[in-house]
């Protein structure tokens, strides 16, 4: 049995061969139905198989022989076949031939069989004796199965359709590919067994890599009959692998001795061969030893090829061949194995043409096209090898083959040998297209330019472009060496685009030298030029190639016509330097630019000009601020260095050498101001983008001069001589790093910015249309101003203050006579000295001289004589003011309503942070640069904030004043005095400070008192003025230094004494925590109201009694008590000297110790004819005290009982009085009484608490 691809594993059938012939149909077509779970050792997978036999007749000349443990040919089951049925036939004949072929399985160790009796219902009718005791099937298992009575299975009417006989298959069957599976796993184990000893042993001197290679093979072809081509793949991959090692251990000097066969000279160079599924004769050349490396590498590819297309992966077929002969490239040089020049070449360009025709053969024309990404690199590498022949066979010459050209070609054909016979009625083999395109110059054209656009077309579908500009690159070679120039050019642009785009610069200098060769010989006069430019400034190029290319330059540069190339071939902008540094000048100014530029040419270049255009708005900076906003412009960014330098980056198209040219430029963001014409003011601001027309356009079509199929420069950014422009003439740009001095033209105002450069070597200009970043410089025309600022943070009203004028003139020229007239107010006089002196300074800062200023004064004006000033300098002086304090007026404390909300009154000054009140002083100033008066605001602070307050002993009355610093500053404070502003009251204000001189620090407090006395009785108010002298405690004169400060209040009489009191619980002397005490208010009416009191005083009148209404109320702030019950209420005064009205309430001590007495607040309670309620001025400086609200019977003493908790506040009123409050309705309010108007005879007052005694019972046990 020889074993060939799809052969089955064989199954030996001995006994009745006609019964068995009878049967091999059913048998064949049933056994491989039912899969079979086959477990495998070493821990592999189950795998379900479908198990199919090749049944032959049992030859014993067919039985493996001692040793041999050949798996394709070996028999894994044995059967035999009869249909005996009766007993004497059974004992003459069937039993005796049963015998010989079990010894005949004996004898060469063949233990799996299986005996099959075949039952037939006609043969049993026919027989006429009587049935013995036992049946022919037990016979058998008697004689032949004692110990394994499964072997032997009966088979019932196997020809009839009948159950019985179903069963009976089905049963068969089951045994059947059970004892196959069975014997096939048990062998298979023994060879893989003997197959890794037979591994294992590679180290010694007699193993053989072919020997173990058709052992291995065995095993996989076992596989491959089972269609398990998977694992029969991996044993190929195996063999692979092993291979490959032991070719690197030898290339790193550690060699087989089986590897000398493969070192063998190539002598046929055929290809791969993959339209048989073995190629026998290549896999006789390895198992006799004389196959060559080229051989078992095709082999054992075609082996692969053929099991990936059994599993559907033809795609891989394609990726592994790629590699195949890359790696047999390098494996022929690690084994140094002799190759006739060429004919690699020639079986690497068969083996893919080989590949490429296998997949098409498995694969319809759109899985083909969806997956060229997998074969475009064998068309690649098929495309490079046929090139390769064509130059080494003299295909590719202008002048066509040599006569030694033609003899290799004849040589390099016959080492391919005889067309196969798969591929002779082929039409387009790869044998037949070899041939052909090596036979003549057209015919290789033709095909390598099929080879070369079908892989360019694949590279593009798939989106490679850089492969397909690579081969693009290869086809202008081709042509440049047909002498075609013209088709070469657009693959080399392409090929040179790419690089530049990513910056592949050796790539870039090879590709422009090609350019530059095709430029030549198209005679494209300034493309070649710009391409010489770059290769002239190119570092990656040898010294004497760039001053060729660079002499190229110069030898036309005095010919015409004139020719506008790139600036970035030529030289690198660094930085540039402004002096003065900010880059902003008046008109007129002198401005210079120094330019710092790097030449990339290899040898000193005369230049004739170098001039940059520059561009002019008409935009002014009318103000010095504008200037410093345009100084901050030109120095901004990640370029500016400061001090007026801007560097030039060096990815920028300006600073490479074309390497950058295809990336956008950056965002040229700059900041711009609206300012108002009159005060300089900043009325908006904004962000533009100036370079907005270069970031929007289309990058794909537009040309840049870096490349070199861009031509002149179009006629937008040629050159005009007659724009204004910087200039310098004459200069040797030396290699390297150079200096160029330029002087800016500051005629006319305005914004000058940098837009081209220029630089004129012969007829050849060197032209940058674009610089970045951009370099701009301004010249503004000012307007004289006038500004005055403080000295300090805060000034200070009352004492002088010295304030800067700074003029700025200007375009004005300060003539002499001219001068400022300051109006003159009563509230701030301006105060002159005759040392008073003006200093000048010069636009950058320096100062130029120093003048003495004359001051005159009149009754309305002062005039301030100013000196020469020359235009565009500034001129600042002091002098100093003072701002008269006003006094202080009388202000009415601001009243509340009953709801808790603030009464609304205008308010009369505003406050800063820091609690000072301000003074706004206006001054006038007529200048003699302008026809208008210039209205200065200025703004003082009043250092001091006094409070007045009447305290009261007994009878005894007194009144202090609080003068609070609120300044930064230190004071001296003198004679402070008290005094009446109606000096006929009676009443004698008694001193009681005993400092006539104090010092007040910053954020500190005086207190000053006075005794009040009289004689009959006290006035209804008392008009008072307090006064005192004050001055820095800095001051160097202090009796010239102190000025007056003067504050009005007024005082009122008292008309009520409020007095309480606070009972311990009965039975107790002293208060405790946590029970309820009482505590009585006594209010008692001091004196009978007079005319002007009754007049403001509410007051109703019921049976002849007049009566007020007061609210009181009892808050306890510091939450040492909860008041209970009654909290707050309205009660009737009758309008009566020495009235008392008692209130009584509960409060409980909520902690131990002296605590003061609660607050208790009594208000003036006007009825509900008052003004609406309005909302809260939320402006006041005044806080909102928790307020209680009252409801309708609050008249009533309506009762208001809840506790206190501690921090809470309490509230009365009705949802309806709440509602009426939003809705706006006119509700009652409060007025608090002036001070003075009530003493509170308890302030300050306070009551001893005990704590609660705790009884304890502690049980201690002593033991």
């Amino acid at each position: 049995v020889s074993w060939r691809a799809g052969s089955l594993p064989p199954l030996m059938c001995a006994g009745d061969q006609s019964l068995f012939t009878s049967l091999y149909t059913s048998l064949a077509q049933q056994l491989p139905r039912e899969p079979m779970e086959w477990r495998r050792s070493y821990g592999r997978p189950p795998k379900m198989i479908h198990l199919e036999a090749n049944f032959v007749q049992f030859k014993e000349e067919l039985l493996p022989k001692d040793g041999n443990r050949a798996l394709l040919t070996f028999p894994f089951l044995h059967i035999y076949w009869t249909d005996c049925c009766d007993t004497e036939m059974y004992k003459a004949s069937v039993k005796d031939d049963m015998l010989r072929w079990q010894s005949t399985l004996r004898l060469h160790g063949s233990v799996d069989w299986l005996i099959v009796v075949v039952e037939s219902e006609a043969k049993k009718k026919n027989k006429t004796n009587i049935l013995p005791r036992t049946s022919i099937v037990d016979k058998i298992r008697n004689d032949f199965c004692n110990k394994q009575s499964d072997r032997c299975v009966v088979l019932s009417d196997p020809l009839k359709e009948s159950s019985r006989s179903q069963d009976s298959w089905s049963s068969f069957l089951t045994k059947l590919r059970t004892l196959l599976l069975m014997s096939f796993t048990k062998n298979l184990g023994r060879f893989e067994d003997d197959m890794r000893t037979l591994r294992e042993k590679r180290t010694e001197p007699g193993w053989s890599f072919c020997d173990y290679f058709m052992v291995q093979e065995e095993l996989a072809f076992v596989f491959e009959m089972l269609q398990q081509f998977e694992d029969a793949l991996v044993q190929y991959d195996e063999l692979d692998a092993l291979f490959t090692q032991y070719v690197l251990n030898f290339g790193a000097g550690d060699g087989a001795n089986w590897l000398g066969s493969f070192c063998a000279p190539v002598k046929r160079w055929s290809g791969l061969l993959l339209r048989r599924p073995i190629d026998m004769e290549k896999r006789e050349l390895i198992q006799l030893g004389e196959a060559s490396l080229l051989d078992l590498r095709s082999y054992l590819f075609s082996r692969q090829c053929t099991l990936l297309i059994f599993l559907q992966r033809p795609w891989e077929v394609t990726q592994r061949a790629l590699e195949l002969l890359h790696n047999c490239v390098q494996e022929l040089r690690l084994l140094e194995v002799s190759v006739v020049q060429g004919a690699l070449d020639c079986w690497v360009f068969l083996s893919c043409l080989e590949v490429l025709h296998r997949i098409e053969g498995c694969c319809d024309r759109a899985q083909l096209e969806a997956n060229c990404s997998h074969t475009v690199g064998l068309w690649t590498y098929a495309t490079e090898k046929l090139k390769s022949l064509g130059y080494l066979c003299g295909l590719v010459a202008e002048k066509g083959p040599t006569s030694e050209d033609l003899n290799r070609t004849v040589d390099l054909l016959a080492g391919l040998g005889e067309e196969r016979p798969e591929t002779v009625n082929s039409l387009q083999s790869p044998y037949k297209k070899l041939n052909e395109a090596l036979s003549s110059v057209e015919a290789f054209e033709k095909h390598y330019l099929e080879l070369s656009h079908a892989a360019m077309e694949m590279y593009r579908a798939i989106g490679r472009m850089r492969s397909s500009r690579l081969i693009g690159k290869s086809l202008a070679e081709f042509y440049m060496k047909k002498g075609d120039p013209e088709r070469a050019e657009g693959f080399l642009d392409d090929s040179l685009r790419s690089y530049v785009a990513e910056g592949w610069s050796l790539q870039v200098t090879h590709t422009r030298k090609q350019m530059a060769e095709c430029q030549k010989l198209l005679q494209q006069t300034e493309d070649y030029l710009q391409t010489s430019a770059l290769l002239a400034g190119d570092a990656n190029l040898p010294e004497l190639e760039r001053k060729h290319f660079c002499q190229e330059i110069l030898t036309f540069a005095s010919q015409p016509p004139t020719v506008a190339l790139s600036m970035a071939a030529f030289a690198q902008l660094r930085q540039m330097q402004f002096s003065p540094p900010g880059a902003v000048v008046h008109v007129g100014a002198a401005l210079q630019l120094e330019l710092h530029v790097r030449c990339l040419m290899p040898v000193a270049v005369q230049v004739e000009q170098l001039a940059a255009t520059l561009h002019f708005s008409l935009e002014q900076g009318g103000a010095r601020g504008r200037a410093g906003s345009t100084q901050r412009r030109t120095g901004q960014g990640p370029q500016g260095q400061g001090d007026g330098v801007v560097l030039f980056p060096q990815g920028s198209p300006l600073a490479g050498a074309g390497m950058g040219a295809s990336l956008p430029p950056a965002l040229e963001l700059y900041e711009m101001q609206d300012r108002s014409p009159s005060d300089s003011s900043l009325n908006s601001t904004g962000v533009v983008c100036k370079n907005m027309h270069l970031l929007l356009r289309r990058h794909d079509s537009s040309a840049s001069l870096d490349t070199p199929t861009a031509g002149a420069l179009p006629a937008a950014v040629a050159v005009d001589d007659g724009a204004q422009m910087l200039r310098a003439r004459n200069i040797t740009l030396q290699p390297g790093d150079n200096s160029i001095l330029f002087t800016a033209p500051t005629g006319e105002p305005g914004s000058y910015t940098l837009r081209q450069l220029c630089g004129s070597v012969g007829r050849v200009q060197f032209v940058q249309s674009h610089i970045y970043p951009v370099v701009q410089y301004e010249v503004y025309s000012q307007e004289p101003q006038l500004t005055i600022e403080p000295l300090s943070d805060n000034l200070l009203a009352g004492i002088p203050q010295k304030v800067k004028f700074t003029i700025a003139t200007g375009h004005y020229s300060v003539k002499k006579g001219d001068a400022l007239q300051l109006s003159n107010t009563d509230s701030m006089p301006i105060l002159h000295s005759s040392c008073c002196s003006a200093t000048i300074l010069s636009s950058t800062g320096e100062r130029v001289g120093e003048h003495a200023l004359s001051v005159q004064s009149s009754e309305k004006v002062t005039s301030i004589s100013l000196p020469p000033t020359p235009p565009y300098h500034t001129l600042e002086f002091q002098l100093e003011v003072l701002c008269h304090i006003p006094p202080t007026p009388f202000k009415p404390d601001i009243e509340r309503l009953t709801n808790g909300e603030v009464r609304h009154r205008p308010k009369s000054h505003s406050h800063a942070d820091n609690g000072m009140i301000n003074i706004d002083q206006k001054v006038s100033i007529d200048c003699p640069w302008s026809i208008y008066s210039t209205l200065i605001s200025l703004t003082f602070y009043v250092p001091f904030k006094a409070k007045h307050s009447i305290l009261s002993a007994g009878k005894r009355k007194y009144i202090q004043v609080c003068l609070q610093n609120v300044s930064d500053t230190n004071f001296h404070l003198v004679d402070p005095v008290l005094t009446e502003r109606q000096p006929t009251t009676p009443v004698e204000l008694l001193s009681l400070n005993a400092k006539t001189q104090q010092t007040v620090c910053s954020q500190q407090s005086v207190f000053c008192l006075w005794e009040m006395r009289w004689v009959k009785h006290l006035p209804l108010c008392l008009q008072c003025a307090f006064s005192a002298s004050f001055a820095p405690v800095s001051a160097s004169d202090a009796r010239t230094a102190f000025k007056p400060y003067r504050y009005e209040f007024q005082l009122d009489r008292t008309l009520y004494s409020l007095k309480a009191e606070i009972l311990p619980p009965s039975g107790d002397q002293h208060c405790r925590t946590g029970a309820l005490c009482g505590l009585e208010v006594s209010i008692t009416r001091q004196a009978e109201p007079s005319e002007t009191e009754g007049e403001e005083e509410e007051s109703t009148e019921i049976e002849g009694l007049r009566t007020t209404k007061l609210m009181y109320e009892v808050v306890d702030n510091s939450s040492n008590w909860a008041v209970c019950g009654k909290s707050s209420g309205v009660v009737s005064m009758p309008v009566a000297a020495s009235a008392t009205h008692r209130v009584q309430m509960e409060v409980m001590p909520l902690f131990a110790g002296y605590l003061p007495f609660p607050n208790i607040k009594v208000f003036k309670y006007l009825p509900h004819s008052a003004v609406p309620a309005i909302q809260p001025d939320t402006d006041s400086c005044l806080e909102n005290d928790t307020m209680s609200l009252l409801d309708k019977g609050l008249d009533d003493q309506g009762d208001t009982a809840s506790i206190r908790s501690r921090g809470s506040v309490h509230s009365v009123g009705s949802g309806e009085q709440q509602r009426e409050q939003q809705r706006g309705l006119p509700m009652p309010r409060l007025e608090p009484f002036s001070p003075g108007q009530v003493f509170y005879w308890s302030q300050g007052r306070q009551v001893l608490v005990l704590p609660v005694t705790d009884e304890h019972v502690m049980e201690v046990n002593v033991t």
